[in-house]
């Protein structure tokens, strides 16, 4: 790996957030007993509190669960009597390590963190150095695919474009069509300068001919092999994610307080979150929908009044 995109990837990983963001990933990491929490997504981007905060949780040790990551969901009030509101999947850091590298079946974890993020806690400067070092290597990995997708000449983010549209094709996603527009139009400066930093890092052949427009020099053999690798990942991507997704429906922690939230955000309509419903999530579904319906009855009786 180049210093140059080590470098980037450091200042980038290093940028500041809002405090009470950082006080909500350090209380969820000494819970945890993580040695690291990065923040991504929107609320990253824009700096909004509202809705709920994204957070890569990554513990010591090896792996202990063959599906990863676990899903859960934390609330915490902030300075100001906010309440703050997380998504957390957690996973060990040689983990994300392996996935971000692409030595994993996993397609997800290179492709988000090519994206911004912030690693907002650490336990020591040894894992900083190892998540900089993991999120560079998921840049270096992300490019290389990049370039084997995207056209022989080209601008920059036509590249980018190519790797997203595949990746999210691969995986089971509900995305609306040209999100990886979005992506690109929210984070343009970002993809501009480390697309370069990366292919120089991975030994991808490359001569800028513009601004922000290159034409890639990768050999046939280098091509076939990288698209190969692709082809693999590609076809284990949607049974990986739905894989996932029965797992979270059964082991979501804190899913129940989750869905009420989400149901109040939308409808304005408070459920009742019992014991029962923390310890069982899915057999609670029906008693849930049932409450929602209601409910949604009575206020619609109400209104009529």
């Amino acid at each position: 790996m180049t210093q140059p995109l080590r470098t980037f990837v450091a200042a980038m990983l290093r940028r500041p957030v809002h405090p009470d963001v950082a006080a909500f990933a350090r209380r969820i990491a000494q819970d945890a007993g993580a040695q690291a929490v990065l923040f991504y997504g929107s609320n990253l981007r824009t700096g909004s509190l509202d809705g709920v905060l994204d957070f890569y949780v990554l513990l010591p040790g090896p792996q202990g669960e063959r599906v990863w990551p676990r899903i859960g969901y934390r609330e915490f009030r902030g300075s100001g009597g906010t309440m703050l509101r997380a998504k957390t999947a957690t996973l060990s850091l040689v983990q994300f390590a392996r996935a971000a590298s692409g030595d994993t079946l996993d397609t997800t974890i290179w492709t988000r963190f090519v994206q911004p993020s912030a690693l907002i806690w650490t336990d020591t400067h040894a894992a900083e150095a190892a998540v900089i070092d993991a999120v560079a290597d998921a840049a270096r990995r992300a490019a290389t695919l990049a370039a084997a997708l995207g056209p022989v000449e080209g601008q920059g983010e036509e590249y980018w474009r190519a790797l997203f549209q595949a990746t999210y094709r691969a995986e089971f996603r509900v995305e609306a069509p040209g999100r990886e527009n979005s992506i690109l139009s929210a984070h343009g400066a970002h993809f501009s300068a480390i697309l370069p930093l990366a292919w120089q890092a991975a030994g991808v052949g490359f001569a800028s001919i513009g601004e922000n427009r290159y034409r890639v020099n990768v050999s046939d053999h280098r091509r076939a092999a990288v698209l190969r690798w692709w082809r693999v990942r590609r076809r284990a991507g949607r049974p990986l994610n739905i894989l996932r997704l029965v797992k979270a429906a059964g082991t979501f922690d804190g899913a129940a307080d989750y869905a009420a939230w989400k149901v109040r955000r939308h409808t304005g309509i408070a459920l009742d979150v019992t014991p029962f419903r923390r310890r069982h999530p899915v057999l609670s579904m029906p008693g849930a929908a049932l409450e929602l319906w209601r409910k949604k009855r009575r206020a619609a009786a109400d209104q009529r009044k």
